[in-house]
This record gives C-alpha cells, structure tokens and sequence, in this order.
C-alpha cells in the first residue's frame, strides 16, 4: 500500500516543522512549503519521504505551480494543513491596505486556492481531511490587531463553509484556534518572566492536528480549541 500524502504549508521553526514531524512519523509522505530553504532542507534530511518546496504564498502563479510539483512529486495529499500565517500590529489608523492585503493573501487566499487544487481529488475519493490553524484573533477584534484579526475572521468563516460543502462528500474539514503563546525563541523573549507552563508547546499542537485529521465520520470537531491548563479565557 503506498504512503498517504501530507501537505503542510508554513512549516517554520515551531508549529509547521512540528506538524511535518508528526506527520512523518505516522508514515506520511509529507510535502512542506515555506520560504525558508535553509530550514527545509534540513527537515528533508530529517524526515523520510518529505520534500520542502520553497514558496511565496502571496504570488499566485507561484503557488498554482508549487502545488502543481507537489502534486506531480508525491499525488495529490490526503490531508492539507494550512499553518501559514501573516498579521500585524497596530490599531486601523497605522496598519496600511498593502499590510491587510497581505495578510488576506496567505491567511484567505493562499487557503482557497490551495484548497481548489486539492478538494476535488478529495471528492473523488469520497475522504481526505483539510485542517486549519488560527488563531484567537479568529473570533475577536482586539484594537491593535485589526489587520490580523479581520484575516483571520475571514478566514475562519471561509473554513467554515469549506466544511459545511465537503462534510456531507466524505472529507473532514476544521479549524483548530491556539489560543495561547506558542513555544518559540521570540516567544520566550517577549515573555521573559513566564514559566514554562505559560507556552503551548509545538510538539502537543502538532499532535492534535493528527488527531483531529484522524477522527472517525462518526465524530467529527469543526471548531476546536487548544490553550494551556493555566489560560485565562
């Protein structure tokens, strides 16, 4: 029986690379997108039968032709991850339309065309999961986080209708919010004070996105969250 197909875009140092591991491990084959070729690299001497593809998200003739190799590489995936991520700070008047758009390219649109290449196939088959990381910005507009927040939404929303059209076709689609600080250097260094229990560790999110791809027809998690035991929400 040949491997089953991963795709996992925003395979950064945290979450993405996390994701790919668990991925791997499971025996996936596992197709990684994300700018960093250095850290690709590594992640494909790393994990067996993995490829990086490095790629800007936001060109979509770029991406069409990422996903069309990916494709050619490996078949179409089993499971597509949307980890990629782009936001910025600050309140209406400082962010710029060139930042909300894009923001609205990798958080929407990279997620809905990659999703059109993919789903199809899925259809066909009559399985398959599409699982989307976000982020409590997802369900509410902070001040200063309105070019980050109003993506998210969207993108949360997209998910949504995403799930309510492949669901009754055979495919599982959900979106998991972090509602937490992620366990990352720069994390650790805006956060200097914080013990160690304040950080929602990759590794566990990781493990969460496998479940959730894995769960039976006859219990399926649209809206999921994760956060730390000590969380206030």
């Amino acid at each position: 029986m040949s491997k089953k197909v991963a795709l996992v875009t925003g395979v950064g140092p945290g979450t993405g690379s996390s994701i790919a591991r668990r991925f791997s491990d499971g025996g996936y084959k596992v197709a990684m997108i994300a700018r960093d070729k250095k850290r690709l690299k590594s992640l494909e001497n790393e994990l067996e039968d993995s490829k990086g593809y490095s790629c800007e998200l936001r060109n979509q003739e770029y991406l069409n032709s990422t996903v069309d190799n990916i494709i050619k590489d490996f078949g179409y995936p089993d499971v597509f991850i949307h980890n990629a991520v782009r936001g910025t700070r600050g309140n209406f008047l400082e962010f710029t339309s060139e930042e909300l758009q894009s923001n609205f390219d990798i958080n929407v649109l990279a997620l809905h065309r990659i999703a059109q290449k993919v789903a199809p196939e899925m259809i066909k088959k009559n399985k398959g999961a599409i699982i989307v990381t976000g982020n409590t910005s997802a369900h509410r507009g902070k001040a200063n986080f309105g070019g980050t927040a109003s993506t998210k939404a969207a993108q949360k929303i997209l998910t949504e209708s995403f799930a309510r059209y492949l669901n009754p076709k055979g495919i599982h689609v959900a979106y998991i919010t972090i509602d937490a600080a992620i366990d990352l250097e720069w994390t650790r260094k805006a956060w200097p004070d914080k013990p160690d229990d304040f950080f929602i560790q990759p590794d566990d999110i990781a493990s969460e996105v496998w479940h959730i791809a894995h769960q039976s027809k006859s219990a399926w998690t649209f809206d999921h969250w994760l956060r730390p035991f000590g969380e206030n929400w």
